[in-house]
């Protein structure tokens, strides 16, 4: 039997069988007769490695708004430097749209040491320091200075590393934290995966230790509520803008917005969820 219609009869047999991951089973058929796996690619199984790769610079390359929401649901990888992998489903973002934003760190079209990776290409992070001793991580957009900022994950995968990042740099001892706890904001979400300075300027579609992946149950927009940004300050019309973006009902979310949460829900936007 030619190998082609073989692997169609196989395929199908797997199908059929819900005792077999469907993953893996197209995995083990893209092997070659030997048992090795084939550098080759097959369109019939194009679909399920696209799912399995990395987000790729068309993604990042859109507006920052656009970028922020479509960010909800995505999967954020970090590899450790013992191998071990984090992953984290974001369910938190900001825009900062630069230029005229006067809550963005690259206000007024200003480039500066510190800030320069907004004005890098889409794909871009964009980590810097408060308090002096925080870290937040931002990826940078279309637009002249634009990032968003991510403020909360979901933690998948590496649940056991992240609260050891999270515990080493936490002062005296303390209770272990609880999983809805390890990536709630967006500092803890850089202790948690490990992220520093040394990750500025890195892109998401190169780097070998920190990558993002496709996320397999993207939300609607009756899922996703528009909000204020958080910490802004006085920054006039700026502080109130709908900018922050996260799914609703989501328990890992920093903070939930109940008061817009109710206005959207007056409006009808949750009617379809």
């Amino acid at each position: 039997m030619p190998r082609k219609r073989k692997l169609l009869a196989q395929l199908s047999a797997l199908q059929s069988n819900s005792s077999f991951p469907p993953f893996d089973a197209l995995e083990n058929l893209n092997a070659t007769p030997d048992g090795s796996c084939s550098p080759k690619s097959s369109k019939y199984f194009a679909i399920e490695k696209k799912n399995a790769s990395r987000l790729e610079a068309d993604f990042f390359n859109q507006p920052c708004i656009s970028l922020a929401r479509s960010f909800l649901g995505q999967i954020l990888v970090r590899k450790l430097p013992d191998g071990r992998e984090l992953w984290g489903r974001i369910v938190e973002t900001e825009a900062y749209l630069g230029g005229e934003d006067e809550a963005s760190h690259s206000k007024g079209g200003k480039q500066t040491q510190r800030n320069a990776a907004m004005f890098m290409k889409p794909g871009t992070l964009y980590v810097y320091q408060i308090y002096g001793i925080y870290f937040c991580v931002n990826v940078s957009s279309q637009g002249e200075g634009a990032a968003v900022l991510l403020r909360s994950l979901e933690p998948l995968r590496g649940l056991d590393a992240m609260r050891e990042l999270r515990s080493a740099s936490r002062k005296g001892p303390a209770k272990p934290l609880k999983d809805w706890q390890l990536c709630n904001g967006p500092s803890k979400l850089c202790q948690a995966f490990g992220i520093d300075k040394a990750f500025d300027q890195r892109d998401l579609t190169g780097d070998a230790a920190i990558w993002m992946v496709p996320g397999q149950d993207l939300p609607g927009e009756q899922d996703v509520v528009a909000t204020a940004r958080i910490g802004i300050g006085n920054r006039g019309e700026w502080a109130q803008k709908p900018l922050r973006f996260y799914l609703r009902g989501n328990k890992f979310v920093s903070v939930i917005d109940k008061k817009r949460e109710s206005e959207m829900a007056a409006m009808g936007c949750f009617s379809c969820s």
